[in-house]
């Protein structure tokens, strides 16, 4: 007896003359290929793209180094630049008052207000950088305090592009100018480092941060600005990944057999409905 590979057929072909088109059942799969092509346009954009997942690891994610940059932009509106300071101190005995290098002061408002650019190194300590008239060779007589704060950054920029949802510059374009004009500003800040990993394996290390805000007066004592830092010991990492291919065919799989499978059923019910409405008419509904 020979041998025929087609016994193993399960897709056995029915004869074009025993089927039966209908225009519904047309309308139907017109419908269904559109959806399918637009639900596999849909995941093979997925697919070709990388998503960013995250995770908390308890590590230092630059363990080269001990120091964590610092960019500072901020506007004083009633403060001349000759009076204005930074002073950095940290629990590693740093007291540093006038902070100069890496400083740009740009006088605003006809000269009675300054913005100042600087960008400076701090230890991985709990801490605190203050913007302050103590480093002047002498003291305005009234200390106005009231600012605007462009940026406040730790770490690296995320590069262009990089969508990634966290707290890196919370800060931004923070406006303080209708506070109290003898009033010193505490913001406490937490620290927490992060690691961002590119589909190539190129790290950044741009540290989040989250902040709380008090406004209060203290007697005898010229105001300031102060950022009280300490860091988290828990580190958020972010990792560029993109869909394994198996995940991609069997989703395409099923938006195939899945469509085909529904579309099926709808058109069977319409058709056994239409054929039960046609009997009816006739009279022929037993």
């Amino acid at each position: 007896m020979q041998f025929d590979i087609r016994r193993f057929d399960i897709y056995r072909k029915v004869p074009k003359d025993l089927t039966q088109p209908t225009t519904t059942g047309a309308c139907i799969s017109i419908c269904s290929v559109l959806f399918m092509l637009y639900l596999f346009g849909a995941e093979l954009l997925g697919f070709l793209q990388h998503e960013v997942v995250s995770e908390l690891i308890v590590d230092d994610p630059v363990k080269y180094s001990e120091k964590i940059p610092v960019f500072l932009n901020i506007t004083l509106m009633n403060t001349k630049c000759e009076f204005v300071g930074l002073d950095i101190q940290d629990d590693m005995g740093r007291h540093e008052v006038g902070f100069q290098d890496n400083t740009e002061k740009i006088p605003m408002y006809d000269d009675n207000g300054c913005r100042m650019e600087t960008h400076f190194l701090i230890n991985k300590v709990p801490g605190n950088f203050h913007v302050s008239t103590h480093s002047a060779k002498s003291q305005p007589t009234a200390g106005d305090m009231r600012h605007v704060v462009h940026k406040l950054r730790f770490g690296m920029d995320l590069e262009a592009g990089k969508d990634v949802k966290g707290s890196f510059n919370p800060m931004e374009s923070l406006d303080k100018a209708g506070g109290n004009a003898q009033a010193t500003h505490d913001y406490i800040v937490r620290v927490v480092p992060s690691v961002y990993v590119s589909m190539n394996g190129n790290k950044r290390f741009p540290y989040q941060y989250t902040y709380s805000y008090r406004e209060k007066l203290i007697a005898n004592k010229n105001p300031a600005v102060w950022f009280k830092y300490q860091l988290s010991p828990i580190t958020v990492q972010y990792r560029e990944m993109r869909k394994p291919l198996y995940h991609f065919l069997t989703t395409v799989c099923a938006i195939i057999g899945g469509t085909f499978t529904v579309a099926g059923i709808l058109d069977s019910c319409i058709f056994t409905a239409h054929e039960i409405i046609k009997k009816i008419e006739i009279g022929k509904q037993s």
